[in-house]
C-alpha cells in the first residue's frame, strides 16, 4: 500500500515536472530574421524594453510581454506639389522611396518606443510626412539651375536630411528614387531651350571660324599666287598659262569649299531647332494631357461624392420610415394589450365578486348547497312568475270566432274557457323547469304554483263570461 502511494507521488512529480519543461519552453521567444523581437514591462537597466534581432530571449510572465515589429521595406509614393525653391519659383518633385525598421541598436530602441504596436498604414503616413517635409526644406535651398542640372547631388541631400529624421522614429532610409523634376511656370523648359539654342549658337560661330580660316587662306593664297605671276610674267607665256591654271583650280576648290562648310552649317542649325521644337510640342503634350486627367479626375470624385451622399440620405429616410411604421405598429400592440387586460381585470373581478356572493349565500345556508339554491330561485321567483306571464303577454291575436255546441258536460267550461286555459297551459310550470335542470320544486312552490294557475284560469273564465 505505501509502494502504490510512492509510485503515485512519483507520478504526480513527474507529471508537474513536465509541465515546467513545457511552461518554460512555450515562454522562450525566437525571433525569425525578418522581424525584431521587442520585450517590454520589467526589462532592467532602466529600459522601458529590449530589442533582439536574429536572436531568442525567455520572455518572463505577469512582469514582461513581447511583441515583433516587422523589418519588410515600406514603398512611399510621394507627389510633392508646389515646392517653393531658393529663387521663389514653385516645382513639383513626383519621387518615390523606400524605408524600413532599423536594426542599428540606437535606432531600433528608437522605433520599440514610438511604432510598436502602429499599423503599417500609419507608419508609412507618418514617413511621408516627415519626407516631404524634408524635401521642401532642401529645395528652398537649392536653385533650379542646380537641382536640374546636378540631379545626383539634388538625391543625395534629400537622402541625408530625410535619413536623419527618420532615424529619430526608428525607421531608415533604403532608397531614393526622383522621378520627374518639373514646374508650372515653364522654367525649367525654358532652361532647355536656353541650353539647346546655346549649342546651336556654339555651332554657328564655329562655323563662322571656318569661314574666316578659309578667307584668310584664299587671301593668303591670292597673294602668293600675284608674286609668282609677276614673277613668271618674265618668263614665257607658257609659264602664265600654267599659273593662270593654277589659278583657276584654287578658286574653284575654295569656292567649293565654303560652298559645302555653309551647306553644314545651316543643317545644323535646321536640324537643332527643329528639336527644340519637337521637345517643347512633346512637354506642351504630356502637359495637356496630366491637366485633361486631373479635370477628369475631380469630376468624377464630384459626382461619386454626390452620388453617395444622396444614397446615404435615402438609407437613413427609409431606416426612419421604418422605424416609425415599427413605432405605430408598437403603439397599436400595446393599446390592444392594455385594453384586453383591463377587460380580463374586468371580468375578473365580476366573477371573483360573484364567487364572493355564491360563498356567503352558502354559508348562509349553513354550507348546504342544495338550500342555497333553493334561495337563489326564491330570490328570482317573482322575475321566474313575470317571464311565465310575459310568455303569452304580448301574443297579438287579431280576432278569436268561437262556435258553441251549446251542450255542456259537468265541471267542464265552455269551449271560450278551454281556448284560454290550453293557452295558458303551454306555458311550461316550474316544476318542468326544475326537473330539466335535474331539481326538485319544494312542494310549497309546487302547492303555489297549481293555486296560482288555478287562480289565474278561474279569472280568464269570468272575464270571458
Amino acid at each position: 500500500m505505501f509502494a502504490e502511494a510512492g509510485v503515485v507521488i512519483l507520478l504526480g512529480l513527474f507529471g508537474l515536472l513536465v509541465l515546467m519543461v513545457l511552461w518554460g519552453v512555450s515562454r522562450y521567444k525566437r525571433c525569425p530574421s525578418d522581424r525584431v523581437l521587442v520585450i517590454y514591462g520589467k526589462t532592467g537597466k532602466n529600459q522601458s524594453a529590449r530589442c533582439i534581432h536574429g536572436g531568442a530571449a525567455f520572455v518572463w510572465p505577469v512582469i514582461q510581454d513581447y511583441a515583433y515589429l516587422d523589418l519588410t521595406p515600406i514603398s512611399i509614393d510621394v507627389d510633392l506639389r508646389s515646392a517653393l525653391s531658393k529663387q521663389n519659383i514653385r516645382i513639383n518633385v513626383p519621387s518615390r522611396f523606400t524605408v524600413g525598421i532599423s536594426t542599428s541598436e540606437g535606432v531600433v530602441m528608437n522605433a520599440a518606443n514610438r511604432l510598436l504596436g502602429l499599423p503599417l498604414s500609419n507608419v508609412r503616413d507618418l514617413a511621408q510626412d516627415i519626407i516631404i517635409g524634408q524635401m521642401r526644406l532642401v529645395i528652398a535651398m537649392m536653385d533650379i539651375e542646380e537641382i536640374n542640372a546636378d540631379r545626383d547631388k539634388f538625391q543625395e541631400t534629400v537622402y541625408d536630411h530625410v535619413d536623419i529624421e527618420l532615424t529619430k522614429i526608428g525607421l531608415k532610409l533604403i532608397n531614393v528614387n526622383v522621378t520627374d523634376i518639373h514646374d508650372e511656370s515653364g522654367y525649367i523648359a525654358a532652361l532647355g531651350k536656353e541650353a539647346a539654342a546655346k549649342a546651336i549658337n556654339d555651332a554657328k560661330q564655329s562655323v563662322a571660324e571656318k569661314d574666316r580660316d578659309g578667307a584668310i587662306g584664299a587671301a593668303n593664297a591670292e597673294a602668293e599666287q600675284k608674286v609668282k605671276v609677276a614673277q613668271a610674267v618674265a618668263r614665257a607665256t607658257e609659264g602664265e598659262n600654267l599659273a593662270k591654271v593654277t589659278i583657276a583650280n584654287s578658286e574653284a576648290a575654295r569656292r567649293s569649299k565654303e560652298a559645302e562648310a555653309l551647306k553644314i552649317a545651316i543643317s545644323s542649325e535646321k536640324i537643332q531647332s527643329a528639336k527644340a521644337l519637337e521637345e517643347a510640342y512633346s512637354a506642351e503634350t504630356v502637359a495637356e494631357e496630366a491637366r485633361a486627367k486631373r479635370e477628369m479626375a475631380t469630376r468624377e470624385a464630384n459626382e461619386i461624392v454626390i452620388a453617395k451622399i444622396e444614397q446615404q440620405k435615402k438609407v437613413i429616410e427609409a431606416e426612419a420610415e421604418a422605424e416609425r411604421i415599427r413605432r405605430l405598429a408598437r403603439g397599436e400592440a400595446d393599446a390592444i394589450l392594455a385594453q384586453k387586460k383591463a377587460e380580463a381585470e374586468g371580468l375578473f373581478e365580476v366573477l371573483s365578486k360573484q364567487a364572493e356572493g355564491f360563498d356567503k349565500i352558502v354559508k348562509a345556508a349553513g354550507e348546504n348547497s342544495r338550500d342555497a339554491v333553493l334561495l337563489m330561485i326564491a330570490d328570482k321567483l317573482p322575475e321566474l312568475v313575470k317571464t311565465q306571464v310575459e310568455a303569452i303577454k304580448n301574443i297579438k291575436i287579431d280576432k278569436v270566432t268561437v262556435w258553441e255546441g251549446g251542450g255542456q258536460n259537468e265541471g267542464e267550461g265552455n269551449s271560450t274557457s278551454k281556448f284560454v286555459s290550453g293557452l295558458y297551459k303551454s306555458v311550461p310550470p316550474l316544476s318542468d323547469l326544475f326537473n330539466m335542470a335535474g331539481m326538485d320544486l319544494p312542494d310549497y312552490l309546487g302547492k303555489a304554483q297549481q293555486e296560482n294557475a288555478q287562480e289565474i284560469e278561474e279569472a280568464k273564465i269570468l272575464k270571458d263570461e
